[in-house]
């Protein structure tokens, strides 16, 4: 649903970050997307926006920017007024000093959601933006009709593997430790970014070549932005904050509809009992077969198949 008030968008923002401005976008995407800035309590976010229908907001995570929606967007539009949203710090969006937190980044987009005239909306959250979803979920559902969540742990919901784990699991969650590091991973990655984000796109997808040289290349350049790397740190040093947050949201579990979506190649398997142990109304899991952590980009058809007809239940009832 939205209201008549008329959003608060401050600019159409062109060049690198912005629709204008990416490589490989699919056929006509500027025919229905546009970029825009919006001024939320001060800070700037930057959204892609597009299509007829019940607004949905799309979060991503780290290491990227709206323009990992970029295959699923359009057929998603054909449903939806989509809002693919840049995080505070990521892509052509503001990077303060703080408000890394769930806390701050729940509030700041129920906000972005008001500003822009939307008083009821779905969510769809991937890793960190599935911390976000969560949080937005759990200090105030009222706005949200349901939500996806997309292959990710949140901080404080399931028991923290061991530093000394096995392969399979420190080579998926070892980036974790050392973005919590003050100072030294930006000296370290600093100059190196695409030696550092490059890895973890190569192992972090079902296939080292599934996210392909082009994209990665585009969210390296995004992380060489001014304040965007440490920014993309920042959220993993707010984990302390984090885990305070989850331990008191936990006390009662979301009611709304939930949906839980991830590929089978690093874990998908257990999305389902991480997603249980925060929603009380758990539409079921969809783990996706040859796929990996990027699942929209990897998967773009299987993803919009998984997600449309849960989302449009919102649309019939």
């Amino acid at each position: 649903m939205t209201t008549t008030d008329a959003p608060s968008a401050t600019d159409a923002p062109r060049g690198f970050g912005s629709v204008t401005g990416v490589p490989g976008l699919p056929a006509g995407f500027t025919n229905t997307f546009d970029s825009t800035l919006t001024d939320v309590d001060g800070v700037q976010l930057h959204t892609v926006t597009g299509g007829d229908g019940p607004p949905l907001l799309l979060i991503g995570g780290w290491p990227q920017f709206w323009y990992q929606w970029r295959l699923v967007m359009p057929s998603l539009a054909e449903h939806f007024r989509v809002i693919a949203a840049d995080p505070r710090g990521s892509g052509l969006s503001d990077k303060p000093e703080s408000g890394y937190d769930s806390t701050t980044s729940a509030a700041e987009f129920h906000r972005l959601m008001e500003i822009l005239g939307h008083d009821r909306f779905s969510v769809i959250g991937h890793d960190i933006g599935m911390w976000t979803g969560y949080a937005m979920a759990a200090d105030r559902p009222g706005p949200i009709e349901r939500m996806v969540l997309v292959d990710a742990i949140i901080p404080g919901v399931s028991p923290s593997p061991p530093l000394l784990s096995d392969r399979r699991t420190s080579d998926f969650l070892w980036h974790f430790n050392f973005n919590r590091a003050h100072g030294i991973n930006e000296q370290l990655v600093t100059g190196r970014e695409d030696l550092y984000f490059g890895h973890q796109f190569a192992t972090k997808a079902a296939t080292p070549t599934s996210i392909p040289a082009e994209a990665v290349d585009t969210y390296v350049q995004a992380l060489r932005l001014p304040g965007a790397l440490k920014a993309s740190f920042e959220y993993y040093r707010a984990i302390d904050q984090i885990l305070e947050q989850t331990r008191t949201r936990l006390q009662k579990k979301i009611d709304i509809p939930v949906l839980a979506v991830a590929g089978d190649a690093l874990g998908g398997e257990n999305m389902e009992k991480e997603v249980r142990t925060i929603a009380s109304n758990v539409t079921g899991a969809v783990v996706i077969p040859d796929c990996g952590h990027y699942v929209p980009e990897e998967a773009p058809a299987a993803f919009v198949r998984a997600v449309l007809p849960f989302l449009e239940d919102a649309v019939r009832i």
